[in-house]
């Protein structure tokens, strides 16, 4: 009689117990599925304004996670996805959006050491050039 456990095939993905490490996918995908698309542009908008803000050192830990090139990244996308996706959101939902993209473009003019010309900084692209 052999001491060796018997080998038993590894469990299938559907059979594991949901945990922190093995989200329900399926569940994901339906709940993504019932929210509308303006929520989902608003929301990845307010994530970009969010990141950029902390890149430009403008939270509670300031200059701790600040990063330039970084946040220039961050502006120029949210410039990018609110002069594509203005038209599909209504003002009521685009227009506090572009002021907050003002602002980080503003902050961002005033925490670089050699400011960019007019019209060549971070989502200037799309929104032309910004004056305080």
């Amino acid at each position: 009689m052999s001491d060796a456990t018997p080998s038993r095939p590894a469990p299938e993905a559907s059979d594991a117990p949901d945990s922190p490490d093995s989200p329900d996918f399926s569940a994901l995908t339906r709940d993504i599925a019932e929210v509308p698309a303006v929520e989902v542009i608003v929301t990845v908008a307010v994530n970009l304004m969010s990141a950029a803000a902390v890149k430009l050192g403008l939270t509670e830990e300031g200059d701790k996670y600040k990063d330039l090139d970084e946040a220039r990244k961050l502006v120029h996308a949210l410039a990018g996805l609110l002069d594509a996706g203005a038209t599909e959101i209504s003002s009521f939902h685009a227009a506090p959006l572009r002021d907050g993209l003002k602002s980080l473009q503003l902050a961002f003019r005033e925490a670089s050491i050699v400011p960019d010309e007019p019209g060549q900084g971070p989502g200037e692209k799309y929104t032309g050039p910004v004056f305080g």
